[in-house]
């Protein structure tokens, strides 16, 4: 007998938790790192635009995908049209191979906590303290990376053990209000700081001599990874939602959220950045340099440093764990699809697997650092495999399927059989046809482009 599929409680349950999954370090680490290089709010403007329309289309489409088939990403692109049916698979890969290194990175968040809360804030802004913490160089239980990664792997999978209603679903409706929290008062506190009017004038001006095609690329490219696109996990949360939740107000709530902390992080980092440097933005850099190099050497220049390095930390703990929950939470919906096993049991397989692949990850800035591939360490790979290639080549094909094999009225009768009304079906039916194709390959050529070399974005 085929076993109930679970389901939210109800549409704001899936709403903070797809708000969960969409915030997550991204919007942390590489937002205000590219509102920064591309003139700040000439950047603002170009992503706010393209997420009520580019993201809309495409996270509408997922979600609608997912309720229509009631199956995971592997199963459900079969349901639609057999000859798209490669692409369950493929999108399958993605939450599977970046689980391992995210939960990486989230146990490089706690290990910055527990410094913080011990009141060692001040040696995480020695500049030799990341390198030696990733490397493995420290010594300790508490000083090796691979304590902290197996802890949030153990954390992750505790939360999606408890199953979509009581794990998910509660988890997300405490963190996602707090996190908004702690983004309010950590950006607040940052303009209070001497200087910090600057910055915020270098973020929200424009600045229209750094508009070019890389500030739309980046603007694009931002959104797409921001939003959990292509990844399965929106078909997967979609398949949990109730066939009378207005799901277009969803879609609009969660970009709302999303996009709502991008900006608080570029207001929490920028400002305070800009006036730690005197008035140079150099210092806002993209990815780990920023969060764990140079903004606990700001925190130590603020009053209330270990305070503010504890709310920070804590903030990034959330959005780092309700990612990292919604993808186990697809990889436990692809296993239990296809293998048909209790999620217990699809749960213990997953810890083993995310613990074993991730060492790679964990241990490949330190012992594992003279094997690469493609010149890249492990992480670096993983995340170059599933972000820049396979997640728009998902997403393109996704677009053909609905916009022009299929219909985009597929979409459209799934999202009006609740009974309420779909304003914005011209604009869905226009983007999957012709804007969203030409966007996703502008991303994928742009992300090739980097790597050979060709383009900096």
């Amino acid at each position: 007998m085929k076993e109930k599929r679970s389901s939210f409680s109800n549409r704001i349950g899936f709403v903070l938790a797809a708000a969960g999954s969409a915030v997550g370090l991204g919007n942390l680490w590489r937002f205000p790192y590219l509102a920064a290089k591309y003139g700040g709010g000439i950047f603002l403007l170009i992503y706010i635009v393209l997420a009520v329309t580019f993201g809309f289309a495409l996270m509408t489409t997922e979600i609608a995908i997912g309720r229509k088939t009631r199956l995971s990403c592997i199963n459900a692109y079969g349901a639609l049209h057999k000859k798209f049916a490669f692409l369950g698979p493929l999108s399958a890969i993605i939450p599977i191979l970046i689980i391992p290194y995210y939960c990486v990175i989230g146990g490089w968040v706690i290990k910055y906590l527990f410094e913080y809360v011990i009141g060692n804030g001040a040696a995480l802004a020695d500049d030799a303290y990341f390198t030696n913490f990733i490397t493995a160089a420290n010594s300790g239980i508490t000083g090796n990376p691979m304590t902290w990664f197996v802890l949030f792997v153990l954390l992750t999978a505790l939360v999606v053990l408890f199953g979509v209603e009581k794990g998910i679903e509660k988890v997300s409706k405490f963190m996602m209000p707090l996190l908004i929290l702690l983004s309010a008062v950590i950006a607040i506190y940052a303009l209070t700081l001497p200087g910090s009017m600057e910055g915020l004038k270098f973020y929200l001006l424009p600045d229209f001599s750094k508009f070019s095609v890389s500030t739309v690329l980046g603007a694009m490219g931002q959104l797409f990874y921001s939003m959990s696109l292509a990844m399965g996990i929106m078909i997967t949360y979609g398949s949990y939602l109730k066939d009378d939740d207005d799901l277009e107000k969803s879609v609009t709530q969660i970009e709302l959220f999303d996009t709502g902390v991008a900006l608080l992080a570029g207001l929490m980092i920028i400002p305070p950045v800009v006036a730690f440097n005197g008035g140079d933005a150099s210092g806002i850099s993209a990815g780990p340099g920023l969060m764990f190099g140079v903004l606990p050497k700001v925190f130590e220049s603020m009053g209330f440093s270990s305070l503010i390095g504890i709310a920070f930390f804590l903030l990034v703990f959330f959005a780092a764990l309700t990612s990292s929950i919604s993808l186990m939470e697809t990889f436990l919906s692809i296993i239990r699809d296809k293998l048909h096993i209790n999620r217990t049991l699809a749960i213990a397989l997953i810890v083993l697997f995310t613990i074993a692949l991730g060492s790679l990850s964990c241990l490949g800035y330190g012992p594992l650092s003279d094997v690469t591939i493609l010149g890249m360490a492990f992480l670096d790979f993983f995340d170059f495999f599933t972000n820049s290639l396979l997640m728009p080549i998902v997403a393109f094909f996704t677009c053909i399927l609905i916009g022009h094999v299929l219909s985009p009225d597929v979409i459209i009768e799934e999202t009006t059989k609740s009974g309420h009304a779909f304003r914005r079906r011209k604009l869905l039916s226009a983007m999957m046809r012709w804007v969203a194709p030409a966007i996703v390959l502008a991303i994928l050529l742009g992300e090739l482009a980097k790597y050979f070399g060709l383009l900096s974005i």
